[in-house]
């Protein structure tokens, strides 16, 4: 897939949700140089998920990092900074996540970048925005997911705040940035003139939650109430939530209780009204529930299904790996390092015509194309290549 193949995007970021709108666009076809501290490199190198470590770099940096190449650089060297001002200069897109502040203080904000290159596309990725009381603080996922509301939806009535068990504000700043990266080119196709591309982890954290906060803002401010039993939608009424059964898990979707009551053995499900379904939805879920154990998961599907009620076996990840709807898809790669280090990784969620992106290389070593980007693009004054 080579939808971008020519763009030049210079990755100054670190982390997740900078290196993973660079990643995307990497998928697409085009060329990615990571842009890292000499000597120690993204700090993501060593930000370990688990004890697993690959050629010297965390499984989290390979997965994110894939396809780049590494120009190692110090920007607070005047040499240095100036080779990537060069760089700059041959781009088509920078991407930056350094505190608000940081950049400009490096000579390399908005308006100086533009200066240099009146086509780049500036994307830039914050915790909070670029400005008020919270311009600061760390941009965190943990820490931004705490401020934005999303951890009182998790979790059962009477539980504390409950986080995501993933990094979702980085992974959707990063692909909101993307979107409006492909915007600014479309209109630099159009016009000549690069754009200012700006997100943050807060504003990604506030557009997951559109559906519940409209609902809030036209619901006379009141807030929602977590179900107290097998909640899995402040906002949705029973049967909706993740049931055991006698060998597994069974997760159960919207629908009309008297639907539900036609399939399974309950004929109580029939005193319920609709209003019920989420007034009592505590009292409804367990009646579900007592039934659903009885049996395994297998059976209830059979009984179910046919009957049109939207249900699921509930995956780990070896069973989703070994399904065969899994394997259909085509997710997952092998890739490999300069150091011929392996990395079993996924591939990007996109297809265009039929056909997903594969990338070959794996992640760089830190600076493992210093030398052949200082050649190629003459970075170096005067023709002078560094080591």
């Amino acid at each position: 897939m080579s939808l971008l193949q020519g763009l030049l995007v210079v990755d100054l970021s670190q982390f997740l949700s900078g290196p993973s709108a660079a990643l995307r666009l990497a998928d697409l076809g085009a060329r990615v140089i990571k842009v890292e501290r000499a000597g120690t490199g993204d700090i993501c190198r060593t930000l370990y998920l688990t004890d697993t470590d690959l050629g010297g770099d965390s499984t989290l940096f390979h997965a994110i990092n894939r396809s780049k190449e590494s120009l190692a650089l110090d920007l607070k060297n005047p040499d240095d900074l100036a080779v990537l001002r060069r760089l700059l200069q041959r781009a088509d897109v920078l991407i930056q996540n350094f505190r608000p502040g940081v950049i400009e203080r490096l000579g390399l904000g908005w308006d100086d970048v533009q200066a240099l290159n009146p086509r780049l596309v500036y994307a830039s990725v914050s915790g909070y925005g670029e400005s008020g009381p919270w311009v600061g603080l760390p941009g965190q996922d943990l820490l931004a997911q705490s401020v934005s509301g999303v951890t009182w939806l998790n979790g059962h009535d009477g539980d504390g705040p409950v986080p995501l068990g993933l990094s979702v504000a980085d992974m959707l700043a990063g692909h909101i940035l993307t979107e409006g990266i492909l915007a600014a080119l479309v209109r630099r196709g159009l016009t000549g003139k690069g754009a200012l591309v700006q997100t943050s982890l807060l504003e990604a954290l506030i557009d997951l939650q559109f559906e519940l906060l409209t609902t809030h803002l036209n619901d006379g401010g009141r807030l929602p109430r977590r179900a107290g039993f097998r909640n899995a939608n402040a906002y949705l009424a029973a049967p909706y939530g993740i049931y055991p059964t006698q060998d597994g898990y069974l997760a159960l979707a919207m629908m009309p209780l008297e639907q539900l009551a036609e399939t399974l053995p309950l004929p109580d499900l029939r005193r319920y009204s609709a209003e019920d379904a989420f007034g009592k939805r505590d009292e409804i879920k367990r009646l579900v529930a007592a039934e659903l154990v009885r049996h395994k998961t297998e059976h209830w599907l059979g009984r179910l299904r046919p009957a049109d009620v939207w249900c699921a076996e509930v995956l780990d990840w070896p069973r989703l790996l070994d399904s065969e709807a899994f394997r259909r898809l085509d997710m997952l790669q092998t890739v490999q390092r300069g150091d011929g280090t392996p990395v079993h990784t996924t591939r990007g969620p996109l297809r265009i015509d039929g056909q997903r992106a594969l990338g070959a290389r794996g992640a760089p070593r830190i600076g493992e194309h210093s030398a052949a980007l200082r050649a190629e693009f003459e970075l170096d004054p005067l023709g002078e290549t560094a080591a």
